[in-house]
């Protein structure tokens, strides 16, 4: 099948050096106006202007005309928790009334909640929970994630998550084992018993199984110290697993520091990270992986300091961190609005951010995060003619049609007006 993608008001590629983009290039998306985009069997062919590409149709030939519209890679969402049962509706609630996160947590609420949930759910219970959270994740224009898992704390429990971010078909799924998420009920106050368990029964079947890519910890005082946190990667790593940290979200307790140390493959949240943290993650070049959507959801008004980490050229990263209880959106458009107004992100850096340099942080930014010949065709039609306004409209659907592959995956409608 041959498909040309025409009309496009922007055709935003991200075209550029090879690499995650740091410094003055995450401004540079490489913008082809009144662009065209020429896919075959689902891959990239070609990338010019209108008449370049037109020229090319032949009867037969799909065509897809966006309309005056921007274009753009889909967005890769490189932090997500999909997979889980129920909700926090009510710790929300809550909330509202003045309970703390810490508070809730420590009162059995929180991820524990969440577990109790997840583990009496059946896998095809889980499976349908999180397709409904897949159609939300179309609708704001992604088209990757990665997905952790971490709901279970058991072997079988956490194993059944990771079966189910396998059987997702309609969005591409990096696998994340994330059975260091929480000290589970039955092994309150003993961590590095809890810990002993995640290296010895539950790596070991999840590496054997290939049910992951990588590993990732919540690395934080309380939860996970920066020694059981190393004793967890390192294992991690021991069995062929690429990893990945919760760092420094609540404290700085040094996991920034960790993750440079073990050249993790990003560094999440971040939201204490001191000045020396920085330089550790640039010296050993780990990528930042900034949520605020987490802050916002908390109440909390500390943001990771993003213009610091991209004037000591970090190849920052921006993700949604969807999870029922601290970040509870799929919305990458409401991610860049906060990266921009909370942050001081400019537009193009927050697109480039959720992006290719996205994509390079799950290794895979030789396939997707740009429109250029050769990678896979992950494209969105956003409504509007200028790419600052997906940021710019907060809480306004922007995404008209999402291609993965050339494949028409959101609406399920084969045209639009």
């Amino acid at each position: 099948m041959n498909t040309a993608v025409v009309n496009c008001a922007q055709l935003v590629t991200l075209a550029g050096v090879a690499g995650p983009r740091t410094g003055a290039a995450l401004r540079d998306l490489a913008i082809v106006e009144d662009g065209a985009m020429w896919i075959e069997d689902g891959r990239i062919e070609q990338v010019g202007t209108r008449a370049e590409i037109e020229r090319l149709i032949q009867p037969g030939d799909e065509v897809i005309d966006a309309g005056r519209r921007v274009v753009m890679p889909g967005f890769v969402d490189a932090h997500t928790h999909p997979v889980f049962a129920g909700n926090r509706a009510a710790e929300f609630e809550q909330r509202t009334e003045g309970a703390s996160y810490a508070e809730l947590a420590a009162a059995g609420g929180g991820i524990r909640s969440t577990v109790r949930q997840t583990r009496a759910a059946t896998e095809d219970q889980l499976l349908a929970a999180t397709n409904r959270y897949v159609a939300w994740f179309h609708a704001g224009g992604t088209t990757t994630i990665e997905a952790k898992s971490g709901y279970g704390l058991t072997l079988e429990d956490e194993c059944k998550m990771l079966r189910v971010i396998r059987r997702v078909t309609e969005l591409r799924c990096v696998p994340t084992f994330l059975g260091a998420h929480e000290i589970p009920d039955e092994f309150r106050g003993r961590p590095s018993e809890y810990a002993d368990l995640v290296i010895h029964e539950m790596l070991p079947v999840v590496a054997n199984q290939g049910l992951a890519e990588y590993c990732d910890v919540f690395c934080e005082p309380g939860i996970f110290s920066i020694e059981e946190s190393r004793r967890v990667l390192s294992a991690a790593r021991s069995l062929g697993l690429g990893l990945r940290m919760h760092a420094d979200q609540l404290s700085d307790s040094g996991g920034a520091a960790l993750a440079a140390e073990l050249h993790a493959a990003s560094a999440d949240h971040l939201e204490h990270t001191s000045a020396r943290g920085v330089l550790a993650l640039q010296a050993a070049g780990v990528p930042p992986i900034l949520l605020p959507g987490s802050v916002y959801a908390l109440g909390s008004v500390r943001y990771p300091n993003a213009r610091d980490m991209i004037q000591s050229g970090l190849a920052v990263v921006l993700a949604t961190d969807f999870n029922p209880g601290s970040s509870p959106t799929p919305s990458m458009p409401t991610i860049l609005s906060l990266a921009c107004t909370q942050m001081k992100m400019t537009p193009a850096e927050a697109i480039t951010a959720a992006t290719i340099n996205a994509a390079h942080s799950l290794g895979r930014g030789d396939e997707i995060g740009s429109l250029e010949p050769g990678k896979r065709a992950d494209f969105v039609i956003h409504d509007g003619g200028d790419y600052r306004e997906i940021a710019y409209f907060f809480g306004a659907p922007s995404a008209q049609a999402v291609y993965v592959e050339g494949r028409q995956v959101w609406p399920l409608l084969k045209h639009f007006n």
